[in-house]
């Protein structure tokens, strides 16, 4: 490669990344749902030409990491022409799993530009206020012009159908989930295409917020490609091309310096998520770290084959859980891009939990199996740099979701959210409380924004006092987060860390499992942390949410 200016280096990296984080400012501003709006649970990211992701906003590590097989997918599937959109989230072609939608757009030059303009002067006009017709079919593949970039986001949709409210319950396939799509145009030549749209928003709860959040993800797409317009306009296409490839073989030198750090040797480690909600058996994540120089291979080899329930991890899932992992070695204000994952391998066997294979079901693979593959890569690699890992956090992300008929309205709402908790400590600092830790990256849903978009009212939300662990750093203790329902409601909840606590490190002591109740009628009822339950008026769910472990003996 040829040699690069440091300075022009780092004004690329922030221009690459300030356009995904606008891209992420677009999405949150004009989103509908306030999972999204709120909550924040949306990723954006940048990609040249050749679907290399180049940069990502500073959103959620589970979207991130496992991005690129999403736009992988689409690239192989759709011939994306100027103004198309590929919407997908099928987990077995490049998804995470169903509520979590991609959309992927190329950022096309002038040629593109008059190409889009030409296919929408020749589309006909719709029939009716109603009816929208798609545009005149595509060139040949061999006339469309190459793209200069792609930009693609991905948002966490409240409801994609199935059988519960939310689309987090308990199904045993993938079929029981939600809507599965694979990747398909939603855009032709800057048109939405009606047909796909309707068939979509026929299939899922709440279909005008859903509309509301697919266009706020296209608009979101357009400021990525405006802005990525601009830096060619002033700089010119071939040096943009140039500083892309530059940052992806600096975050892979970056990379392998961080991986030659470590102690060579071969670091393994086992942790297990509760059971998967069908059965009561505990459910094994093995690993077995070997580093070699500047190279890493990560094997989960011995893990548990896949399961009846709804915990388990596409492979996607899991290579952007060991990205994060060793990202967070690296340290400082490293780039986001493709390069990260070139010094490291990773082996997950097919029809395991964390590289499941169709049907299986897996919405809590992305929310629940992501945070116990970080906690056992941590453990593993505590033994080669105890001083830079710290114990475990809370291990879990537990996701509820309640949804029925607002009687204020007369339509249906879907109520998501994730729900915060303990931090473990590390070697010089206890872990901070009530904070989203290591795959997720998002916030609470405001008590007044709640209240307002739902039949639903907070009656308490308040830090779990004493349940991180003890040691000469202790742990971030957990939250407290009961809702009550003004209207009958079918509430699920999938979760985890309840029997197995969030490990300690070096003498620390566990931090204190999760704890979830129904209160009806003023009595209460411990529920299990995976399962759907019908609610009355005034029924209660209270959640109570693992601390983080503590690091090191106290007094030593």
């Amino acid at each position: 490669m040829k040699k690069f200016d440091p300075t022009t280096l780092e004004i690329y990296r922030a221009l690459y990344t300030s356009v995904a984080e606008e891209m992420g400012i677009a999405l949150r501003r004009t989103a509908f749902s306030p999972n999204i709006k709120e909550r924040r649970d949306y990723s954006c990211a940048v990609f040249d030409s050749g679907g290399r992701v180049i940069a990502q906003g500073d959103h959620m590590p589970v979207h991130l990491g496992s991005m690129p097989m999403a736009v992988d997918a689409a690239l192989s599937e759709v011939n994306i022409a100027p103004g198309d959109v590929v919407a997908l989230n099928d987990p077995f072609a490049g998804g995470t799993h169903l509520p979590d939608v991609t959309l992927v757009m190329g950022v096309f030059g002038r040629d593109g530009e008059k190409r889009r303009r030409g296919d929408a002067a020749r589309k006909q006009p719709p029939p009716s206020s109603r009816l929208r017709v798609s545009p005149s079919p595509r060139l040949p593949i061999s006339a469309s012009p190459r793209p200069m970039f792609f930009v693609a986001n991905r948002a966490h949709h409240a409801d994609i159908g199935g059988a519960t409210p939310g689309s987090m319950g308990l199904a045993t396939d993938v079929y029981g989930e939600g809507l599965r799509i694979p990747p398909i145009r939603l855009v032709r030549a800057g048109e939405i295409v009606e047909d796909v749209m309707h068939l979509i928003l026929a299939n899922v709860r709440g279909h005008a917020e859903r509309r509301g959040d697919f266009q706020a993800q296209i608009g979101s797409l357009k400021t990525g490609e405006s802005r990525l317009l601009e830096i060619v306009a002033r700089r010119g296409v071939a040096e943009a091309r140039e500083y892309a490839g530059h940052l992806i073989a600096y975050s892979a030198r970056l990379m392998r310096h961080a991986v030659e750090q470590i102690p060579d040797g071969t670091y393994e480690a086992e942790d297990w998520l509760d059971n998967d909600g069908i059965s009561e058996e505990k459910v094994p994540i093995r690993v077995r770290i070997a580093i070699d120089g500047s190279r890493a291979v990560v094997d989960f080899g011995g893990s548990a084959q896949q399961v009846a329930g709804a915990i388990n991890a596409v492979e996607a899932i899991t290579v952007s859980a060991v990205s994060y992992v060793f990202r967070c070695l690296i340290g400082g204000d490293v780039p986001a891009s493709a390069g990260l994952m070139e010094p490291i391998e990773v082996i997950a066997p097919a029809g395991t939990v964390v590289n499941a294979v169709h049907p299986a079901s897996v919405a809590g693979g992305n929310v629940e199996t992501s945070q116990r593959i970080v906690d056992v890569l941590f453990k593993a690699l505590a033994q080669a740099v105890p001083d830079r890992i710290p114990a475990a956090s809370q291990g879990t992300m537990n996701n509820l979701t309640m949804g029925g008929i607002d009687p204020r309205t007369g339509r249906e709402f879907s109520y998501y959210e994730t729900v915060a908790g303990g931090m473990g400590a590390r070697a010089n600092h206890d872990g901070m409380s009530a904070v989203h830790t290591h795959m997720t990256n998002s916030l609470n849903t405001p008590a007044e924004a709640l209240e307002y978009a739902y039949p639903l009212r907070v009656r308490e939300y308040s830090i779990r006092t004493d349940s991180g662990g003890s040691g000469k750093r202790r742990g971030g203790d957990g939250v407290v987060r009961e809702i009550e329902t003004l209207a009958p409601a079918r509430m699920s909840l999938l979760a985890d860390r309840r029997k197995h606590a969030p490990y300690g490190l070096s003498g620390g002591e566990e931090g204190a499992p999760g704890r979830d109740t129904i209160i009806h009628q003023g009595s209460s009822h411990q529920i299990a942390a995976k399962g759907s339950w019908q609610l009355k008026p005034g029924d209660r769910v209270r959640i109570e949410t693992p601390g983080g472990g503590g690091y090191g003996r106290q007094g030593t």
